[in-house]
């Protein structure tokens, strides 16, 4: 850290009889990268301060040995046009590739031979008959469910995703009223929902999973076409993210945790961290939603209690490395078994010799404090149902991850505690997946927050916006 207190500073060179405006950015991941650059894309004087010795949040990479582990699997969709918009910022895009058409490969445990594979996946055709052809194939659904599905899914897709009713209700309920047995509700619902929700459908918000499903599914015929990075997280949220902010001029501090925030009472605020005041016209406080209240000074919300009501949800991730290959698919997703999705990350993780598997286990409350030796004695067996090519491949290392706090709980009711960006006290914003995006906790809703942020920042400064991530343009 340098200067303690920071000056307004030398003049725009655009706007000579307009000084620079400055902002403090407390958190580096995907929200408080998204708003740091948006920030200083429109002229404005940027620091960011993370507490963790690099960027990412919660999307990061870390080393094992010679491995290169990404701590869970992150994907995204085509719809996910803000997360889109941040690779090509930081000039990531080609390292995280989408699918051509979705394609997602269904093993089922349970089921015999000849049944086992489904596929989930798209034609060339305009919405919903894209996904007729699949539908009407998937082995793991008698002909009445499937034809239950397409019902549901069409009176899905007419709800209003305005319609604060739908929050106030579970995914599950409604599912069953529209007569979804148990097994669609497993083999469809569930599938889709779990992953991209952190919750099974009857602990979800009917509101989070309309959004997730209208959008997804049902709004354009690419949308749900899966995108993920070829290469370790950190490559892109750390290291070229880095780049990014610092060839915008952002000053980057990392292992700087900010203890207090204050208002000097004239519209600017401080910023205290050990050793060093940082005064700025702006603050966006892009952390999790326990931290950020911690940090509010007092009136920034109506209820700030509201926040500490946001619920969160685990995800598990389980690491197997094999002694030679044992699958041929990019990734699968598993019904009949405890193993929800599985990913090959050998060439990402650097591995040479074997196959590298990860197991991303989401809505895991029951098993996120289970002891590795127990997961290991609960999932291997269960990979061999899956894969008989792991009978006797050798496993060479088997590991957890675990990230507690992963999401913000998708519960009814949730959406009525999810402030906004913008707070009472002018000049002090919010962003992060938890706040209100519209989108469940995921790497689209925290770049959408960024911006958010950024954007009404911008507007009380003054600054251009034009160049912000447009949803509705993008659309």
């Amino acid at each position: 850290m340098t200067d303690g207190t920071r000056p307004e500073g030398p003049l725009d060179a655009d706007s000579p009889a307009r000084p620079v405006r400055t902002a403090v950015v407390v958190g580096g991941g995907l929200a408080g990268i998204t708003a740091a650059l948006s920030l200083a894309d429109a002229g404005v004087r940027v620091a960011l301060l993370e507490g963790r010795p690099r960027l990412g949040g919660l999307a990061f990479s870390f080393q094992r040995g010679d491995l290169t582990v990404d701590n869970g699997q992150h994907v995204y969709l085509r719809c996910c046009t803000a997360y889109r918009w941040f690779l090509d910022r930081v000039d990531g895009s080609a390292l995280a590739p989408l699918q051509d058409r979705l394609d997602v490969p269904v093993l089922d445990a349970g089921a015999r031979p000849g049944r086992r594979l489904g596929r989930l996946r798209r034609d060339a055709l305009p919405v919903p008959l894209h996904l007729g052809r699949s539908l009407a194939t998937y082995p793991h659904l008698s002909l009445a469910e499937r034809a239950s599905v397409g019902r549901a899914a069409l009176a899905l897709k007419a709800l209003d995703l305005a319609d604060p009713a739908l929050d106030t209700q579970d995914f599950g309920s409604w599912l069953a009223a529209h007569g979804q047995s148990a097994r669609a509700v497993e083999a469809l619902w569930d599938l889709v929902g779990v992953a991209t929700l952190n919750a099974v459908a009857e602990d979800a918000s009917l509101g989070l999973a309309a959004m997730v499903f209208k959008t997804g599914l049902l709004s354009a015929p690419g949308a749900a076409d899966i995108g993920w990075a070829r290469v370790p997280l950190g490559e892109v949220h750390d290291r070229l993210a880095g780049k990014a902010l610092d060839s915008a001029g952002v000053r980057t501090e990392l292992r700087t945790r900010v203890t207090s925030i204050s208002s000097h009472g004239n519209g600017r605020w401080a910023v205290q961290v050990p050793g060093e005041t940082l005064d700025a016209d702006a603050v966006v406080l892009a952390v999790p939603q326990r931290e950020a209240h911690d940090l509010l000074p007092a009136g920034a919300l109506d209820h700030p209690g509201r926040l500490l009501e946001i619920g969160t949800a685990p995800i598990l991730n389980i690491h197997v490395v094999y002694g030679r290959k044992v699958l041929d698919k990019p990734f699968f997703a598993a019904l009949g078994t405890p193993v929800q999705w599985v990913f090959d990350r050998t060439a990402a993780s650097g591995l040479s010799e074997g196959q590298y598997l990860a197991l991303s286990q989401s809505a895991a409350r029951d098993e996120i404090d289970a002891p590795v030796s127990v997961l290991r004695e609960r999932y291997l067996p269960e990979l061999e149902r899956l894969l008989p090519a792991t009978r006797g491949a050798g496993v060479r290392d088997f590991f957890v991850t675990r990230e507690r706090t992963a999401t913000f709980a998708p519960t009814p009711g949730v959406g009525r505690l999810r402030p906004g960006a913008r707070t009472k006290a002018p000049g002090l914003y919010l962003a992060g997946a938890w706040t209100a995006t519209g989108w469940p906790a995921t790497m689209e809703s925290a770049v959408r927050s960024g911006v958010s942020a950024a954007d009404a920042a911008l507007g009380a400064l003054g600054r251009p916006r034009d160049h912000l991530f447009d949803a509705e343009e993008a659309a």
